[in-house]
């Protein structure tokens, strides 16, 4: 067994993974709330793998009401070293088509009111975002989707909005207006928190539509984007399953490994126990080096 740990956050239509080998369902607390789910436990190939369904089995939970803080963290209490993230989006670029995958290197964030840190009064610390997301997962993703059979995009921008609606067509051509090229509603925060977790985070993306900006297209809606679904989660499971045998049996290390480092900006003499308390998963590590 190598000493990666794999987190899969699965998005919509992705809720199980076939391919793990002794699975097993293990319920994981957090002082930050309920995660969506349990996590499904085990192994593919040489690589632990921690699989959590981000709107819960049977998708129970609307996008504004996944508690990614408690997401992340209950990741990293099972272990995780890093993390790959699936998520359904709808497509603002002519050449990122339906059926097609894309990793993404950049977010626009236009959600409203969802927590997007761990860190507050008593503990203040301000992590880098410049580069959201871990380059080596997103190349390994990519190669991986091309291994199952898929076509997948390298870099893109994804504008994350509060959702549950549909954008309308003023607000789909303003998001392309601003760079973004892809449309969803829950990679923010959880990139943020990841980040602050010290998990190196990478986001692959499956198209389901061309969201509204299109005057020749069809409207987006939960039909359409189901049936796309159904297919780019078969693809999805066996991109994972490749993902996951494709790493090097040895995992180096990550400047994401240690963010934190030179983030906190409280001084020590001023923490806040209470707080302290409710890290000792995401940045414990700091109160262990003294």
């Amino acid at each position: 067994m190598s000493d990666w740990t794999i987190g899969i956050i699965g998005g919509s239509g992705l809720y199980a993974m076939d391919a793990l080998e002794d699975a097993q369902w293990i319920p994981v607390q957090s002082p930050w709330g309920e995660p969506s789910d349990e996590i499904l436990c085990g192994k593919i190939g040489h690589v632990r793998v921690r699989f959590l369904p981000r709107h819960g089995r049977g998708h129970r939970l609307a996008p504004s009401t996944v508690n990614a803080q408690a997401n992340i963290d209950a990741l990293k209490r099972a272990g995780c070293t890093d993390i790959l993230a699936v998520s359904a989006v709808g497509s603002l670029s002519e050449e990122l088509s339906p059926g097609r995958f894309v990793t993404i290197d950049q977010f626009i964030d236009n959600t409203r009111g969802r927590p997007s840190s761990f860190f507050g009064n008593g503990f203040v610390s301000h992590v880098s975002m410049a580069d959201p997301v871990c380059p080596r997962l997103s190349k390994h993703a990519a190669k991986a989707v091309a291994t199952a059979g898929g076509e997948c995009a390298q870099g893109a921008t994804y504008v994350a909005i509060e959702g549950p609606q549909f954008s309308t067509r003023a607000e789909s051509r303003l998001y392309r207006h601003w760079g973004a090229e892809v449309i969803g509603m829950t990679a923010m925060p959880e990139a943020r928190l990841a980040r602050e977790a010290e998990l190196p985070y990478a986001l692959l993306a499956m198209v389901t539509d061309y969201d509204s900006w299109k005057d020749d297209a069809e409207t987006v809606d939960v039909a359409q984007v189901v049936e796309q679904m159904r297919g780019n989660a078969k693809l999805a499971r066996k991109a994972i399953e490749a993902f996951c045998k494709g790493l090097p049996k040895k995992r180096s290390p990550s400047p994401i490994d240690h963010a934190l480092t030179d983030a906190v900006i409280t001084a020590p003499e001023r923490h806040d126990k209470t707080v302290l308390a409710k890290l000792d998963a995401v940045a414990g590590r700091l109160f262990r080096q003294g």
